[in-house]
């Protein structure tokens, strides 16, 4: 396959606004030199904004860390930008690192081998200036996506930063790589310097452009704990989560503390993350029953109780959250990151009538939602829709939590032939969120439970989930089996890059 060349004619969205920027320079050598002027020339080029310094309308801090040496947390502009610079707020800061070819390659082998091992060795992960619990975050995240994605997790935590820019070369840049909180470890091959600067630009604008939308509130009235013990929705996701997570599907939340020790966390990003959510419609209650975020506690999507359940009636009209009633004597914890998403699915696309216990219900055609960091091999067309997004977001991925995550996963579904049409026979579509993971939806079959659909269909073939995700552009091909493969446009399952020589 030949290796992705950048260009200036892709669509980019068509919300990107402009960005104000400031440059905070720390350990430097010539190619960082070179790629944070050719980087930020690229910004003003493009129309955004460079600050001398960063003051209360900066969005975005560049600087730079060493490579695979940690940083001081007093060093680190996550956790010093706000008192250092006299801010209101803490802007996103995306971190450039710089290695050498042999090194880079030298410590990728060293986790490939390493993962290959089994049992895995726990002297194999230690890191400097990680802890020592990092060994089981490592193999658990080289396991889901590879030795490069063990590294990026090293690298976020020496560098004190969730979001890395990773540059590979001596004299002269050979290949980067952008890293994220989620996992995605999109790699680029420059050809064009400025169309390779310009790509990056774009990728980082659209990240600042868009906005979480978690600010969840609460509506109504109580829901009376014994009209929630009379619903059979919550038993219903218990189950779903034990049938689930046999299948694997769920991989452990990631911990901060896990991966390196800091005296506290930032305001604005979670201590843990949780991986993946799900939901169904309740008519009785005329919302969906979802899991509770993982970011407020830790919450194994495995083995949940009733009590780790949210229930979403709607989104709030400024579209910032979700609409949520509150159960009587529950603890209830804000719905999972994704609410917003998940309920705005449903907008346009038609309703069925449905009966439950002798009584009928108007809801929507999608019954259950599932969204997890997972990717789809394979899937049997005869069963299953898959739906692609928008083209900007394969080239120009989003944030988890966000409005555009959102309304692109809300674009997509409503061109699904399967649940426009409720009586085409396919009761399963989904689809691929570059970089992060896949979206599932089943439609309402007679004598099914929720999500059972779902997972006969993985049992049956029909759709093949496996652990790496696409990091950008990809494709479906008709195979021999009749089924449809994926194909990764980007070449991004780094096969490539680890060469294994010396385990």
């Amino acid at each position: 396959m030949r290796p992705q060349v950048f260009t200036s004619s892709r669509q980019a969205h068509d919300w990107l606004r402009r960005i104000r920027l400031a440059f905070v320079s720390a350990s430097m050598s010539p190619l960082l030199a070179t790629a944070a002027s050719n980087l930020l020339d690229a910004f003003r080029a493009l129309g955004h904004v460079v600050q001398d310094a960063p003051d209360n309308t900066t969005d975005l801090l560049l600087t730079t860390a060493p490579f695979a040496r940690p940083l001081n947390w007093r060093q680190a502009l996550l956790f010093t930008a706000r008192r250092r610079f006299d801010l209101d707020h803490v802007p996103t800061v995306l971190t450039l690192i710089h290695a050498l070819p042999a090194e880079f390659h030298r410590l990728l082998d060293h986790l490939g081998c390493a993962l290959r091992k089994s049992p895995p060795e726990p002297a194999d992960f230690a890191f400097e200036g990680l802890a020592p619990s990092a060994f089981e975050t490592l193999v658990e995240q080289g396991k889901r996506g590879g030795p490069i994605l063990a590294l990026e997790r090293v690298l976020q935590a020496q560098a004190k930063s969730l979001r890395i820019l990773l540059l590979v070369g001596e004299d002269h840049l050979e290949e980067a790589y952008l890293f994220d909180l989620v996992g995605a470890h999109p790699r680029f091959l420059p050809s064009d310097e400025e169309s390779f600067y310009r790509e990056l630009v774009l990728r980082i604008a659209t990240v600042i452009s868009t906005k979480e939308i978690t600010e969840h509130r609460v509506t109504g009235e109580l829901i009376p704990v014994q009209e929630w013990r009379s619903i059979a929705s919550p038993g219903y996701m218990v189950e779903a989560a034990g049938e689930l997570g046999r299948r694997q599907f769920f991989t452990p939340t990631v911990k901060i503390a896990d991966l390196v020790a800091v005296p506290s966390i930032p305001d604005m990003i979670a201590d843990q993350y949780s991986e993946g959510c799900f939901a169904t419609w309740e008519p009785r209650l005329s919302g969906l029953i979802s899991t509770v975020t993982g970011s407020a506690r830790p919450l194994d999507k495995n083995s949940i109780t009733p009590d780790d359940l949210s229930v979403i009636v709607g989104i709030r009209e400024d579209g910032r959250g979700a609409l949520v009633r509150h159960v009587e004597g529950h603890r209830n914890d804000p719905p999972s990151s994704e609410a917003v998403e998940m309920f705005l699915l449903d907008r346009s696309l038609p309703t069925i009538s449905t009966s439950v216990n002798g009584q009928t219900y108007t809801v929507p055609v999608v019954r259950s939602k599932l969204h997890g960091h997972r990717g789809v091999a394979a899937y049997d067309p005869e069963f299953v829709e898959f739906v692609p997004l928008d083209e900007p977001y394969y080239h120009y991925p989003v944030s988890c939590a966000t409005e555009a995550q959102a309304h692109g996963i809300y674009r997509a579904f409503s061109r699904a032939e399967c649940l426009r049409f409720p009586e085409d026979p396919r009761q399963v579509a989904f689809t691929i969120l570059p970089g992060h993971g896949v979206v599932i939806v089943e439609k309402w079959v007679a004598d099914k439970r929720p999500f059972q659909v779902m997972w006969e269909y993985m049992d049956a073939g029909y759709l093949e989930i496996q652990s790496r995700i696409p990091q950008g552009a990809l494709t479906f091909v008709s195979g021999a089996d009749g089924r449809r493969h994926l194909t990764d446009m980007m070449e991004n399952l780094h096969a490539d890059v680890v060469t294994l020589k010396n385990c």
